[in-house]
C-alpha cells in the first residue's frame, strides 16, 4: 500500500539537496500557550513509530491510513472543549497518533524508546487485572546469552504489569527457587517498588543443573489457587508465564489435574534461543490452555514478543464489546515538567476493537484511545478560599496511592528537577502518617462517604518548621472514576467566613488600585473555557464580568463579592503606606523594603519602599517564590505561620541557609488581622513587612544595650566577652548572633548543651517527624549493569559488543573476558554516590508558649554554664543570654534526617503486607466463544522479524 503520512520524527526534515525526506513533508508548527508554548499543529495529528518498527510496514501503513479519520474527531473535541490537552490513539501495531501534531526528537543514540503498547493507560484499557506467576528456567542449558535474554524477558513482562496486578517469580532446575525467598506462599502487588525489588534479585540467578518443569508447574497452579481464595489479588485473569529453552513433555496430566476443563489459568510460553527442538511441546501447552507461544531468539525480539500476550488477554473484553473506561494514576507529562512542580496528569482511556462478525471470536483489538486530564481539574469543584488557611483537598486511587496532595513531592533536587522514582506509588498512609490505623485511607479506598479527625504535624519550609494542629477530614468518591476525594479542614480555620456587602461602584473603583492583585491560580473566573479568554489575567476577567462586557464568562459570584468587599476595606492601606514612604525619617536607611497584605479571598496588596531593582530579595511575593504567594494548594507561608500564633503576635523569620555566600539578608515579619467577639475569631487577612537583616540586627543590638537602671548604664550587656547573646524564634533558629555566620542556624547546633537543657526543662519540645518520600545517598558500583535489565536498546547494543568480542576471540584466540563479558555488564572501577528513595526520621522543635522567662545552669567539667531565656513580648522571638566563660563538652543537637534502616525481617513483612485496596469494577478473564487456536507459533529466524505484527487490513475495513 502506497500511502504517505506525517511521521512525527521526520516531519520538516530535508535531505542534502534541500528536498523533504520520505514521510517528512512540510508540517506547520506554531508555539501554543495552551501546550506550554510547544510548537504544535492544532489542525492535524501526526504519527510516532517506535525505533524497532519499520516505518512502511504494510500493517502500520494500513492502520495509519484508516486512523487518519481521527483528525476531525480530535479537532472537533478541542473546539468543543478548549481545556483538553493531548488526545491520542495507540495502535495494537505499535504506531501512536497524537493530537495536536508535534515533532519528536530521538535521543543521542538515535533511539525513541517510547512504545504506546507498553504504557499503563494502554495496558489497563486493553486487559483486565491479572494474577501472574513467572516460571524461569535456570537449568544448565540456559547459560550465557540465553540467560541474559530470559532475564530481559522477565523484566519486560514486569513492565506490562500495573498496580491492579499481582505476581511472583519462581526459578527452577532440579529444585524450585523463589526469586524472593521471603515471598514463597503468596503474590505481591505489581507496584514499582515491588517490581524493582524483584528485578534486583534477577541478577542473582545462575544457570546450572536439570530443568524439572513439572514440579514448577505444579507449584504455580497450587500457589495461584491458594492465593485466589484469599481474595487479596485481582480475582480476575490468571496466567503462568513460562520462560525456557524447551520442554521434554507436554505435562498434560498436570493440566488435567489443575486447569482442565475450565482453563482458568492461561499459559504463555516463551521459547528462548534459536533452536526449536522442543518448540512443539511448548506450543501445545500454550494452545491447550488458552495462551500463546512465541520464540525469542535475540535481545531485539524481547519487547515485541512479550507484548503478544496482551492481545490474548484483551480478547474476552473485545468479544464482550465492552468499552471500559479506565483512569491511570498521576504522572508528570514530559512536555509540562518545567511549568511547575505540581503539573500532574491522569489519562482517561478506552479500548477500540474490530466489530466484524466473521472475526468476532478472534477478539481483534485495534488499539486504545486516550486523552490527558490535569489532576487539578478534578479539584476545581472545591475552591481554595472555602477551605481556610491550612485546608486542602486531595485525591487517591483505588489502590490507596496519592493522585494529588499538597505534600506529594514528584520532583527533587531543586534546580535539576529530577523525578522521584516512586512518586506514582506514594500511599496516602505515607503522607497522612499520623493515621496509624489507616482509618482515613481505608474509608476512601472503599469509596465511602465519611468524616475523620486527628492531630497532625504539618511541616513547612522544607521540614524545618512544624505546625501542630487538629484536622477534620471529609471524604467521598468521585463518580465515574476509580478515585476518592478528601478535604482537610484545620480546627479554628475555615468554619466561619466573613461576609460583607459593598456597592459595585465602590468595589470596581478600588480594584483599579495599582498595588492590588488577585491570585492567578484561583478560579475567580473560568478563563480556560474559551480561547479568547485564555490570555486574560484573573483581575481583568473579574472586571469584564462585573461590568457586563463579557456576559459569557463563568465566574464565582460569591467569591467575587467578597473580593469587592476586601478591596474596599483594605483600600486605605495604599494611602497609609504612601505616607510612610514620604516620611523619610521613619525609614531613613531604607531598612524596610516592602510591605504587603493578603486576604482570605486571595487578594494581595504590595507596596515597595525601595525600587524593585534595589530589593534584597526580588523573588519574594512573585511566582519564583511560590511559598510566598497564594497558590492552588496553599496560602502564603507568612500567612499560615501568623495564623498559628496568638492574636496580635508578630512572626519573624528568615530563609534558611548555612552557606555564607548564599545567606539570606532579609527578615520577614507578619501578623494576622482577626475579628474578635465572644463567639468566634475568624482570620480575615495577614499583613507584614520585609526588611534588611542588617537593619533588623542593628535594631536588636541597640535595644540590648538599653537598661532600666536610674543612670541608664548596664552592668553587663551583649558587648561583653563573657556572655553570648542570641535572638531565636519559636522553632529554635537564630536570627541574631554576634557571629554573623550563625544566622539561620538551628540554636542546638551552636549551643548544644543549652538546647538540651531547654528540652529537659520543657521550654522547648522535640517533635519526631517522618519522610517517606526522601532521597538518601547510597554508594553503588560505578557500573552500567543496571541498564541490562531496564533498557532493551542498551542490551541490544551490548549484544552487538558481545558478538564482536566472540569474533575477536575466535580470530586471535586471546581471552578478552576481563574487558567484555557475556553478561554484557562492565565491572565497577570505583564506587559512586547516587540518590535512592528511602524513609527518614528527623526532629523539629517548638517553644512552649506559656514560658515567658527561664534561667538555668548546666554542670560541665569544672564549671557551671548559666543561661537565661526570655520571650520578646508580642512576637515569636526569644532572647537567650549564655555564659561564654564555661565550655561544655556536649555535642550539637542537629536536625539532620536519619535514614530508617530496615532489617531483612522488616523488609519481608513490608513485601508481604497487603493493604486494603478496591478492585476495578470491570473484569473479563475469559469468554466461551474465544478462539483459542490463535495461540502463536515458532518464529522464522530472519533479521527482520523483530518488526512483524498481526495484519489489520481486513479487520479494519468495517470499523
Amino acid at each position: 500500500m502506497n500511502y504517505e503520512y506525517f511521521n512525527a520524527v521526520l516531519i520538516n526534515e530535508k535531505d542534502e539537496n534541500g528536498n523533504y525526506v520520505e514521510l517528512g513533508k512540510e508540517f506547520i508548527l506554531e508555539p501554543n500557550e495552551h501546550f506550554n508554548n510547544l510548537p504544535v499543529n492544532i489542525s492535524l495529528s501526526d504519527v510516532q513509530i517506535p525505533t524497532n518498527k519499520y516505518n512502511k510496514d504494510p500493517a502500520i501503513v494500513n492502520g495509519v491510513s484508516w486512523s487518519e479519520a481521527l483528525n476531525k474527531i480530535f479537532v472537533d473535541n478541542f473546539e468543543r472543549d478548549p481545556s483538553l490537552l493531548w488526545q491520542y490513539f495507540g495502535s495494537a501495531n505499535g504506531f501512536f497518533r497524537q493530537y495536536p501534531g508535534v515533532k519528536w526528537e530521538p535521543d543521542e543514540n538515535g533511539v525513541i524508546a517510547f512504545d504506546c503498547r507498553n504504557r499503563k493507560w494502554y495496558i489497563q484499557a486493553a486487559t483486565s487485572p491479572k494474577d501472574v506467576i513467572i516460571l524461569v528456567d535456570v537449568s544448565g542449558s540456559m547459560k550465557g546469552l540465553r540467560m541474559t535474554i530470559a532475564k530481559q524477558t522477565v523484566s519486560s513482562i514486569l513492565d506490562t504489569l500495573g498496580d491492579d496486578d499481582f505476581f511472583n517469580i519462581i526459578a527452577y532446575n532440579e529444585e524450585l527457587h523463589y526469586v524472593e525467598p521471603c515471598i514463597n506462599d503468596t503474590l505481591v502487588q505489581a507496584d514499582r517498588n515491588n517490581k524493582e525489588h524483584f528485578r534486583e534479585h534477577l541478577d542473582t540467578l545462575n544457570a546450572k543443573g536439570i530443568g524439572m518443569l513439572g514440579s514448577a508447574l505444579t507449584e504455580a497452579f497450587t500457589l495461584l489457587k491458594q492465593f485466589n481464595t484469599t481474595g487479596h489479588g485481582s480475582t480476575c485473569s490468571q496466567a503462568i508465564m513460562l520462560v525456557t529453552d524447551g520442554a521434554v513433555d507436554t505435562y498434560d496430566t498436570i493440566f488435567a489435574k489443575y486447569n482442565w476443563p475450565d482453563q482458568k489459568v492461561r499459559i504463555f510460553a516463551y521459547l528462548i534461543g534459536r533452536e526449536a527442538v522442543f518448540s512443539e511441546n511448548l506450543k501445545w501447552m500454550a494452545c491447550a490452555n488458552k495462551g500463546y507461544f512465541t520464540q525469542i531468539s535475540t535481545l531485539a525480539d524481547v519487547q515485541e514478543n512479550v507484548m503478544e500476550y496482551l492481545h490474548v488477554l484483551s480478547r474476552p473484553k473485545v468479544i464482550d464489546q465492552e468499552h471500559d473506561i479506565v483512569w491511570t494514576e498521576a504522572y508528570i507529562d514530559n512536555t509540562f515538567v518545567s511549568v511547575s512542580d505540581r503539573v500532574l496528569m491522569t489519562t482517561i482511556a478506552m479500548p477500540v476493537f474490530s466489530k466484524k462478525n466473521e472475526t468476532r471470536t478472534q477478539g481483534i483489538l485495534l488499539g486504545v484511545v486516550g486523552t490527558d486530564v490535569p489532576v487539578k481539574e478534578l479539584l476545581k469543584v472545591i475552591p481554595k478560599y472555602k477551605l481556610g488557611i491550612h485546608g486542602y483537598a486531595f485525591a487517591i486511587t483505588n489502590n490507596g496511592y496519592v493522585l494529588t496532595h499538597p505534600d506529594l513531592r514528584p520532583l527533587y533536587e531543586e534546580g535539576k528537577r529530577r523525578r522521584n522514582p516512586n512518586y506514582k506509588s506514594v500511599d496516602l498512609s505515607e503522607l497522612e502518617w499520623e493515621d496509624k490505623d489507616n482509618i482515613l485511607r481505608n474509608g476512601m479506598v472503599n469509596r465511602k462517604t465519611g468524616k475523620f479527625s486527628m492531630e497532625v504535624k504539618k511541616t513547612v519550609e522544607k521540614g524545618k518548621r512544624v505546625l501542630v494542629m487538629t484536622n477534620d477530614y471529609y471524604y467521598t468518591d468521585i463518580k465515574g472514576t476509580p478515585f476518592s476525594l478528601g478535604v482537610a479542614l484545620s480546627r479554628g480555620h475555615g468554619k466561619y467566613f466573613l461576609q460583607g456587602n459593598v456597592t459595585l461602584e465602590e468595589g470596581l473603583h478600588d480594584l483599579d488600585h495599582p498595588d492590588l492583585t488577585l491570585m492567578e491560580e484561583w478560579n475567580y473566573c473560568n478563563i480556560g473555557i474559551h480561547p479568547q479568554y485564555r490570555n486574560l489575567f484573573q483581575l481583568e476577567a473579574v472586571k469584564l464580568f462585573l461590568t457586563g462586557k463579557e456576559p459569557h464568562l463563568q465566574c464565582d459570584k460569591e467569591l467575587i463579592q467578597e473580593v469587592l468587599f476586601d478591596a474596599v476595606v483594605t483600600a486605605p492601606l495604599e494611602a497609609y503606606w504612601t505616607s510612610l514612604a514620604l516620611n523619610r525619617s521613619e525609614n531613613a536607611d531604607k531598612g524596610v523594603e516592602v510591605s504587603f497584605l493578603g486576604t482570605r479571598t486571595g487578594l494581595s496588596r504590595v507596596n515597595l519602599f525601595v525600587g524593585q531593582e534595589q530589593r534584597t530579595n526580588q523573588d519574594f511575593l512573585t511566582a519564583k517564590d511560590r511559598e510566598s504567594i497564594f497558590t492552588a494548594d496553599h496560602f502564603p507561608l507568612w500567612y499560615r505561620k501568623s495564623a498559628e500564633q496568638l492574636p496580635g503576635t508578630f512572626v519573624y523569620s528568615i530563609p534558611f541557609s548555612t552557606d555564607t555566600e548564599n545567606k539570606s539578608n532579609v527578615v520577614t515579619a507578619s501578623t494576622t488581622v482577626q475579628l474578635l467577639d465572644n463567639r468566634k475569631s475568624p482570620v480575615v487577612a495577614a499583613v507584614g513587612i520585609q526588611m534588611k537583616l542588617e537593619f533588623f540586627q542593628k535594631k536588636f543590638w541597640t535595644a540590648s544595650r538599653q537598661c532600666a537602671s536610674l543612670d541608664g548604664k548596664c552592668t553587663i550587656n551583649c558587648d561583653d566577652e563573657i556572655i553570648n547573646c542570641y535572638l531565636i524564634d519559636n522553632n529554635g533558629f537564630i536570627l541574631v548572633s554576634e557571629n554573623y555566620d550563625e544566622t539561620g542556624t538551628f540554636f542546638g547546633e551552636v549551643e548544644g548543651a543549652v538546647m538540651n537543657k531547654l528540652l529537659n526543662m520543657g521550654s522547648f519540645k522535640r517533635i519526631t517527624l517522618y519522610d517517606y518520600q526522601a532521597m538518601c545517598r547510597a554508594t553503588v558500583d560505578n557500573s552500567d549493569s543496571a541498564h541490562s535489565l531496564l533498557d532493551p536498546y542498551y542490551v541490544f547494543f551490548a549484544a552487538i559488543k558481545w558478538i564482536m568480542t566472540e569474533l575477536v576471540l575466535f580470530l586471535v584466540e586471546f581471552n578478552l573476558c576481563s574487558w567484555w563479558n557475556s553478561d554484557f555488564t562492565v565491572k565497577a572501577q570505583s564506587p559512586k554516590q547516587v540518590l535512592q528513595p528511602c524513609d527518614t526520621e528527623y526532629p523539629a522543635f517548638v517553644s512552649e508558649r506559656t514560658i515567658k522567662e527561664t534561667t538555668g545552669a548546666i554542670s560541665c567539667e569544672g564549671c557551671y554554664k548559666s543561661f537565661v531565656i526570655q520571650q520578646i513580648p508580642s512576637s515569636n522571638l526569644f532572647m537567650v543570654v549564655v555564659d561564654a566563660s564555661c565550655d561544655c563538652p556536649v555535642g550539637p543537637i542537629t536536625m539532620d534526617p536519619i535514614e530508617i534502616m530496615y532489617n531483612e525481617s522488616q523488609k519481608c513483612d513490608h513485601l508481604r503486607s497487603q493493604k486494603i485496596r478496591r478492585r476495578p469494577d470491570s473484569c473479563h478473564p475469559f469468554h466461551a466463544e474465544e478462539n483459542a487456536r490463535e495461540c502463536g507459533g515458532a518464529l522464522d529466524l530472519t533479521p527482520y522479524l523483530a518488526i512483524q505484527l498481526l495484519p489489520l487490513t481486513v479487520a479494519l475495513s468495517q470499523t
